[in-house]
């Protein structure tokens, strides 16, 4: 994890996208005991440019059932994804790491104030866990 004038950053393993222009937001998380952990929806960071080209790269991947463990989330907050949120959802096999910077974790598990960065081919979803501040 990097940490850069009060933004942290780390890689996130893409599980789903929110449809829009061609995509909206890539739905990010991270491995936990092998279970795929939903972390956030990151909207920010987005050009038209670099929407179009991630989303060529999502379109391939798509499934139909959702690879979060953690989802549907009960509790209602604004960076949770409930059952009705998730029907917007295009889901995706865990194949594609992206890198996102963000303030914070919330109390519930969340990214606060997300960011996209790019894309990562250097690393192995299956190794992409959560990291945790020394």
């Amino acid at each position: 994890m990097v940490e850069i004038q009060g933004q942290q950053s780390q890689e996130f393993v893409i599980g789903g996208y929110t449809p829009g222009n061609p995509l909206d937001a890539v739905i990010v998380g991270y491995y936990d005991d092998q279970k795929l952990i939903y972390a956030a929806k990151v909207r920010n960071g987005f050009v038209p440019r670099l929407r179009r080209e991630v989303w060529q790269k999502l379109k391939p991947l798509e499934m139909a059932s959702c690879p979060f463990a953690n989802l549907p989330e009960k509790k209602r907050t604004q960076f949770s994804l409930t059952r009705e949120e998730m029907k917007n959802c295009i889901w995706l096999k865990p194949q594609l790491v992206a890198q996102i910077e963000f303030t914070e974790w919330t109390p519930d598990g969340h990214l606060r104030h997300s960011k996209f960065v790019g894309l990562r081919d250097d690393k192995d979803p299956r190794w992409v866990v959560k990291e945790e501040r020394g």
